[in-house]
């Protein structure tokens, strides 16, 4: 081993978040320890066993600070604080040394671009014109006409403006009316939330995952947003049935004080040993802001957009949104999902007709998750193969959901409290805020454990050997497109295969997300054949044979 490639060895192995696998909980959802409905922290602190035995490194907590839950959390009023619904701050800090002593790390929202209404900040700011915090928020005047300031809308439908009677102003709000946005052009904004930020890097949380965090800042001219007129103008991640995919939004969000800011909060940060940051980038071609926002070591640690968030899941998709972060990022270290609070469960959004098994589906699409260069999100349940669950428009939580219904059924579906076993398991309570999803108790945590084939089994036995092949975790990554290691192979578009190079090593994966057998023809030899992943796939001579969902990792002979 060369010198260089020691210390990069070394230099990675104390960044704990490269090719971290960081399981999500939404808190809401996981385990209800008091019978009230709704989960909580000392819930997630019993449940904290069963996670580090996956194999996980981190777990990611959904927002659980004092808030009147309008959007569940995400409109904070006091970012300090645990909301009573949740426990206490002494819940959370015996949650967190749990998480610690089990060897996990713990990763938590922080919510920047926008409050609650009833957080004191903004209940002072709305009271007059005069007051200390009266641009704190982002405040403009009418037209002539009364109408609004300008034509930005609100993701979750109409204007993003809305009228203030004390202050005969309208306040800018890019989600609920309820959640107007902070102005962080005003430096004040800026250190009062990087004192938030301080107050839980000081109680030992080891990172965030910063919600919209190309929001933060808006063009101070109010210009009008453009129409699209052309695909890379689209927001990626909302859908056509809502007005908000119509605008070009380069005014409302992406602004290049951004950057700026996410330097102060990267200076924070490195203040505090072993730290890290993860942004949720939603945007116009998000890969170039994902490079923008992760470049030069001085702003976020990682960063992760929707392109893989979406219904569209071919190979070739995948290929090229893999092929166009590698030529982008440059020295940024990119994160991935394929499930999270915000979206339809992959197993349902990839695999819509039923093609392909269920499980397998789940276990296949999961090791590509798992294969990639970066850091991967495990959203809870993906870890059980569950589906999207069907919710009932009458008990429908989510608001986005109750705007666009039926078009859209809103995100309740992905937010069902987790089966732990074939009862439901959740809550001792009556009934539970969202119902347990009948169609997940036969795929319960209980029932799987027990179970040598089940998806449950095969994240274990997968996320313990990955550890085994550093390549996974470090690796450089060269997506082929007809060539191994410059050789040239005879292409697939079918089967997603690259190679994950480090220490002078090259380990080959194959991953065949068709439902048929697909073949790949290789002049360059394979051997090693790196066992006990969980694929079915066979290598004979110089041809790969992968059967539908199969995949094949193998060495490759220099």
């Amino acid at each position: 081993m060369t010198q260089a490639v020691s210390d990069k060895k070394t230099s990675l192995n104390q960044e704990w978040w490269r090719g971290a696998v960081i399981y999500q909980i939404y808190p809401r959802s996981y385990f209800d320890s008091n019978a009230d409905g709704i989960g909580d922290i000392p819930g997630i602190t019993r449940k904290l066993p069963f996670i580090a035995n996956l194999g996980v490194d981190a777990i990611w907590l959904s927002p659980f600070f004092t808030s009147p839950m309008k959007d569940f959390g995400y409109d904070v009023s006091d970012y300090c604080d645990v909301d009573p619904m949740f426990g206490t701050l002494d819940d959370f800090k015996t949650m967190l040394k749990t998480a610690h002593d089990l060897g996990l790390k713990v990763v938590i929202d922080q919510v920047y671009s926008h409050t609650s209404d009833q957080h004191a900040w903004f209940k002072e700011s709305r009271a007059n014109r005069t007051n200390a915090k009266r641009d704190w928020y982002v405040w403009a005047d009418a037209k002539a006409d009364g109408t609004a300031p300008n034509n930005w809308l609100s993701i979750f439908g109409g204007s993003a403006w809305q009228w203030d009677s004390r202050r005969q102003q309208y306040f800018l709000h890019n989600f609920l009316t309820s959640q107007p946005d902070l102005n962080l052009h005003n430096p004040e904004v800026q250190e009062a939330v990087l004192d938030a930020a301080r107050f839980w890097l000081d109680l030992g949380v080891d990172g965030f995952r910063l919600d919209v965090v190309n929001f933060f800042f808006h063009d101070q001219a109010l210009t009008d947003n453009p129409a699209v007129s052309k695909p890379e103008e689209k927001f990626v991640g909302v859908g056509d049935d809502n007005p908000f995919s119509r605008q070009f939004h380069k005014h409302q969000l992406t602004q290049p004080e951004n950057l700026k800011f996410l330097a102060r909060l990267r200076a924070v940060m490195d203040q505090y040993e072993d730290r890290f940051t993860v942004g949720e980038i939603g945007a116009p071609e998000g890969l170039k802001v994902m490079a923008e926002y992760t470049a030069g070591g001085d702003k976020l640690h990682s960063a992760y957009t929707f392109e893989l968030l979406g219904d569209q899941y071919d190979p070739p998709y995948i290929r090229s949104v893999m092929q166009s972060i590698e030529k982008h990022l440059n020295d940024g270290w990119p994160c991935f999902a394929l499930s999270n609070h915000d979206v339809a469960r992959s197993v349902s959004r990839w695999n819509p007709e039923g093609v392909f098994g269920q499980d397998e589906f789940a276990k296949t699409s999961l090791s590509l998750l798992f294969s990639l260069r970066g850091s991967a999100c495990l959203y809870q349940g993906e870890e059980l193969g569950f589906e999207q669950a069907e919710v009932p428009f009458d008990k429908l939580q989510d608001p986005y959901g109750i705007e666009f219904w039926p078009e859209y059924k809103g995100r309740d579906g992905c937010r069902t409290p987790i089966a732990w076993n074939e009862q439901g398991g959740f809550s001792e309570a009556e009934e539970s805020w969202l119902p347990v999803f009948d169609g997940h108790k036969a795929r319960s945590a209980e029932t799987q454990e027990g179970q040598a084939d089940s998806v449950l089994s095969f994240v274990k036995a997968f996320l313990h050997w990955r550890k085994q092949h550093p390549a996974l975790l470090y690796g450089d990554i060269v997506w082929h497109s007809g060539t191994l290691s410059g050789n040239g192979t005879a292409a697939n578009n079918n089967v997603l295969s690259f190679e994950r190079r480090w220490d002078n090593r090259s380990l080959f994966v194959a991953i065949n997300l068709t439902n048929e057998t697909q073949t790949l023809s290789l002049p360059g030899k394979l051997d090693q054949l790196a066992d006990d992943h969980g694929l079915a796939g066979e290598i004979n001579d110089n041809e790969v044979t992968l059967p539908p969902l199969g995949g094949v990792y193998a060495y490759i002979t220099p």
